[in-house]
């Protein structure tokens, strides 16, 4: 029988502030030369004390937390100084917020908590050097419950939460996120995992994780709970110490930082401000439009790509509009390396695109040629295709003489397809657009071509 599996996961990403969570600082720490985004405070000088707790990180983690779908904490919430030593850590603890939000929710994956921290400097070991400019950052930190059965899930699950994050614009994404990730087999105890800073090192993580301990218990090796660290250069884990418990950080409540209390009108006005999370929206996409679960997602996977696609379903027939965008428009962003708001198309742009190849104005072929002209272009579809001499759906009369003039002048195209070499026909449906310039439709072509050249033969 396979060895069970269970895996939790402990998330932390920088929130998007202009400041840092107890002074004044700024959080551009990666543009900036070492150790010049640092004052007192953030360097937990001697008699230095935090300012109050900054109110753009806190309205982003309750934002991100009922994005969760995370009961709200309500009562009083502080911070603790939760000790130990390292050399990123100036005042030997980090402050670290009681739950904000809990028991919450992302696709059956429970949500046990979210509370806020300060992010830690940054230590580099191997020069020696230590950069405090991060140091103070605010960081939302999301823990689950051992609900992931695989390393596929945890992937999937990680890949659905920089997805929210994303939509709440109160995160930095995945290019800030640090992961633990807490594994056991069945037999084994539970070992964390730390130093994993990306979704594809938590997976490859917890795939040599579970090879690890899976060869250890067919030994008869007991695994021993500890801590050890990915080294993602050589995708190992190696031990670092033993498991720490809650006791070992020797938690208590900071008192140079007032108590804080969330007022319920202050959670109401976030619940309208917030978007509609991408896993709820995928799931309404296709109950209400009748889209296939693959074109929806596709078309949530960005915030602004899922309202235009809302604007444009209003004009135009939502699974041809879905298609296309899922399709076409996405291989654009993609190639030209953007997302759809970087891009500058507008909804309007593309309704009046889809609207010329529903009314047979322009062929697919031409609706795809024009497409690739509009990022950061603010002509009109029409005044593309008629630039580029787009306009108008070929005669079936005009297909035909295009393809055989297409055979006349290609004869060993035409051996070629004869012989088996299926590539020729593609070879033979270019000929047929160069003489048509395109506006003949490539499916009908290559119908037409069969045609002739099966008559001939």
């Amino acid at each position: 029988m396979p060895i069970k599996m269970k895996c939790g996961l402990e998330i932390h990403v920088q929130l998007e502030t202009d400041s840092k969570l107890f002074c004044n600082c700024p959080t551009n720490y990666q543009d900036t030369p070492a150790n010049t985004n640092i004052c007192f405070v953030c360097l937990n000088q001697p008699g230095a004390k935090p300012f109050p707790t900054n109110k753009q990180a806190i309205e982003g983690a309750l934002k991100i937390a009922l994005m969760l779908d995370c009961k709200m904490n309500q009562e009083v919430i502080y911070f603790m100084r939760k000790h130990y030593n390292y050399p990123d850590l100036s005042s030997g603890y980090q402050r670290t917020s009681i739950p904000i939000g809990y028991e919450g929710d992302l696709n059956g994956i429970r949500i046990r908590e979210v509370h806020m921290e300060e992010d830690p400097g940054q230590y580099k070991p191997d020069v020696g050097t230590v950069d405090f400019n991060r140091s103070g950052i605010p960081l939302i930190e999301i823990v689950t419950e051992p609900d992931m059965k695989s390393p596929e899930e945890a992937r999937k699950f990680l890949k659905e939460l920089i997805r929210v994050l994303e939509y709440s614009a109160n995160a930095r994404g995945e290019g800030t996120m640090r992961a633990d990730v807490n594994i056991s087999l069945e037999g084994g105890k539970r070992v964390e995992i730390k130093n994993i800073n990306s979704i594809k090192g938590a997976y490859k993580a917890l795939k040599f994780e579970m090879v690890r301990q899976k060869n250890l218990l067919k030994r008869g090796v007991e695994v021993q709970q500890e801590t050890r660290a990915f080294l993602e250069s050589q995708m190992i884990t190696v031990s670092m110490r033993l498991k720490e418990e809650a006791e070992d950080y020797r938690y208590l409540p900071d008192p140079d930082l007032a108590p804080m209390q969330t007022e319920e009108e202050k959670l109401r006005i976030i619940k309208d401000e917030i978007p509609e999370a991408p896993h709820i929206k995928t799931k309404r996409f296709i109950k209400e439009y009748n889209l296939a679960e693959e074109h929806a997602k596709v078309l949530t996977s960005e915030l602004e790509l899922a309202n235009a696609f809302e604007e444009v379903a209003k004009e135009i027939d939502p699974e041809f509009a879905a298609l296309w965008m899922r399709d076409e428009l996405k291989r654009v962003i993609y190639y030209n390396k953007m997302s759809f708001k970087e891009s500058g198309i507008s909804t309007s742009q593309l309704i009046e695109l889809l609207e010329m190849i529903q009314n047979k104005e322009i062929t697919t072929k031409a609706g795809k040629r024009i497409i690739e002209q509009l990022p950061h272009n603010s002509e009109i579809p029409r005044s593309i295709a008629e630039k580029m001499g787009l306009i108008g759906i070929i005669k079936e009369d005009e297909i035909i003489n295009a393809a055989q003039q297409a055979i006349k002048e290609n004869p060993e195209a035409v051996e070629d397809y004869n012989q088996g070499k299926k590539a020729a026909m593609n070879f033979l449906v270019g000929q047929v657009m160069r003489i048509t310039r395109g506006k003949a439709e490539p499916e009908h072509t290559v119908k037409i071509l069969l045609k002739l050249i099966n008559s001939d033969n």
